[in-house]
């Protein structure tokens, strides 16, 4: 089971490591949409084009980047919105179970659907070489792609998490106590702990 929980580790830190890099993004978005807003109020005042599209598709871009590629660390990291209502009543060894049945039933099986449906798409996007339909705009194709990084980090991700959650249910109660904090994944670790 340790080399599973080490591979597991490793999609996690792999997810880290993107949520790292494109954190910033969201400040350059910002700072991009606040240059948008800004230059069409003054593309009013002027004959001049101060936001030219290119710059509204890389605000949009910068927006999709952040949340595909963040999908897995939400999931990594338990952030994703859910319904508690129920869930944060139950005992901690019903939560890792609904975890792990809601991870295999729908995250990992949705995200393979996700990536044979998106694949069509963002093949033939980058076979004719997608641009904008606006002038000046970017091109499409490289950002269509991410699409299949993001659904394939997703399934990665959810069979980290899968592999966790069997672990846990493994160990029980007795064989947690004994788990060192380098045998659980690091988004984990804390609540692992109280099962």
């Amino acid at each position: 089971m340790r080399h599973w929980l080490r591979l597991a580790r490793a999609v996690d830190r792999l997810n880290d490591w993107i949520y790292a890099a494109i954190r910033w993004l969201t400040l350059a978005m910002i700072a991009v949409g606040a240059y948008n807003a800004l230059a069409r109020y003054a593309n009013r005042w002027t004959d001049t084009q101060l936001a030219p599209n290119a710059l509204f598709d890389l605000q949009w871009y910068m927006f999709s980047l952040v949340f595909l590629l963040g999908a897995a660390y939400g999931l990594n990291h338990d952030v994703h919105v859910r319904v508690d209502a129920l869930y944060a009543r139950m005992s901690p060894r019903a939560r890792v179970w609904i975890d792990l049945l809601g991870t295999a039933l729908f995250v990992v099986p949705f995200s393979v659907v996700a990536l044979l449906m998106s694949w069509p798409a963002v093949h033939n996007s980058w076979v004719i070489r997608e641009v904008s339909s606006d002038p000046g705009g970017l091109a499409r194709y490289p950002i269509k792609a991410v699409i299949l990084v993001c659904f394939a980090l997703l399934l990665l991700q959810g069979v980290a998490v899968v592999i966790e959650k069997v672990a846990l249910i493994r160990l029980g109660e007795e064989g947690m106590e004994s788990m060192t904090p380098e045998d659980a994944p690091a988004a984990r670790r804390q609540r692992m702990e109280g099962v």
